[in-house]
């Protein structure tokens, strides 16, 4: 209504400033400069129908010889139009504007009002397309920014939704790493517990006791994992752990009635990268305890060519078809490793049993 309002007093001030050139405003034209304003009002709704409409009232109403003025109207349909995406018929129409007032003031102006008019200069027709030909640009210009703007929205959100997704993968790696290799220790345990309750009450005792502290331990990890959550990038309460405790997750596995060696000195490693390296032994090992029938396993830790190499191997035999798990957790090893350029190789050996060999193409902190 702005534009209405602007177009109606400019249009008000020409009537005076050509007063005995034009014909002087009457109700008839000041209805066509309201209605061909009002219609702006569903430019973006309606673009197209707009521009046409707008034309329409401005070519009338200098055809009806009113004073000059109005076309500002036209410039903001012709700019909605096409930053609407409405390029080719915003063209039309404008060539049709431009083209109309072409054949009204050097064509039809003997029949049309005022009476006694003359032709208009050639160099106003000139003026006229310079004014259609930077209408043109400007809007064009408009739709190149608009339409990336949209773009840059659209990748933004994307991103949000990558991020977003990669984040619940995480987490879902984290918990299962967490609760699988747990539940695993205390389910085997809670066997023992049973199969000695009455003959070895001691032995059953520590069974328990093994259950209640492996428990304990995974519900304070799984605390701090939905900490996490509660409180994005918050400093986590208690260290993560990494490949210095490979002689804590040995115990763990002995609990379990699995001999683990561990060959190989750690080395110092990137938070991330040890956490990563730490959980792939982890998984590895809890797929020993839950689907194979091994009794001993080998855990050998390399540094090689800038390379991290972490072994798993065991002495079988599988006791299922899905020997060295399946699912979540060798596709959680493998995303992880995939996470800092490595591979994950798992497979039968030769001699039985089951391997698992990570890559890691880290760097250490001695290398920094």
């Amino acid at each position: 209504m702005l534009f209405t309002a602007f177009v109606l007093i400019g249009s008000g001030f020409a009537d005076h400033a050509q007063a005995g050139g034009r014909v002087a405003l009457d109700p008839l034209g000041r209805v066509l400069l309201l209605l061909s304003g009002a219609v702006l009002l569903w430019r973006w709704r309606h673009p197209v129908a707009v521009l046409w409409g707008t034309v329409a009232a401005v070519l009338l109403y200098l055809g009806a010889g009113y004073p000059y003025g109005p076309v500002l109207l036209t410039v903001v349909a012709c700019f909605a139009a096409v930053a609407s995406g409405r390029r080719y018929a915003a063209w039309a129409a404008t060539g049709t504007l431009w083209a109309g007032h072409l054949l009204t003031v050097h064509v039809l102006y003997r029949w049309l009002p005022p009476s006694g008019d003359d032709a208009a200069p050639w160099t106003e027709e000139l003026v006229v397309a310079t004014w259609v030909v930077a209408l043109l640009a400007v809007s064009e210009l408009a739709r190149v920014r608009r339409e990336q703007w949209a773009r840059e929205r659209a990748e933004r959100a994307r991103a949000e939704r990558r991020r977003a997704d990669e984040e619940r993968l995480r987490i879902a790696r984290e918990l299962h790493d967490v609760l699988a290799h747990s539940i695993s220790v205390i389910n085997v345990q809670a066997g023992v517990g049973l199969a000695l309750l009455d003959g070895d009450p001691e032995q059953a005792r520590t069974a328990l006791t093994t259950i209640k502290a492996k428990s304990k331990e995974a519900l304070g990890e799984v605390r701090q994992v939905l900490d996490t959550l509660r409180a994005p990038g918050a400093a986590p309460r208690t260290p993560a752990p990494g490949l210095d405790r490979l002689p804590e997750l040995a115990e763990q596995a002995a609990s379990a009635g699995l001999a683990v060696t561990v060959e190989g000195e750690p080395p110092r490693l990137p938070p991330g990268a040890d956490l990563a390296a730490f959980h792939i032994v982890q998984e590895a090992l809890t797929n020993v305890v839950r689907h194979s029938g091994a009794r001993e396993a080998r855990v050998r830790v390399e540094r090689r060519d800038g390379r991290l190499r972490l072994l798993v191997d065991d002495d079988g035999p599988a006791t299922g078809a899905d020997a060295g798990g399946t699912g979540n957790g060798l596709a959680g090893m493998r995303e992880r490793a995939a996470a800092l350029g490595g591979t994950i190789e798992a497979g039968t050996r030769p001699d039985g049993g089951f391997r698992v060999l990570a890559v890691l193409p880290i760097e250490t902190e001695e290398d920094r």
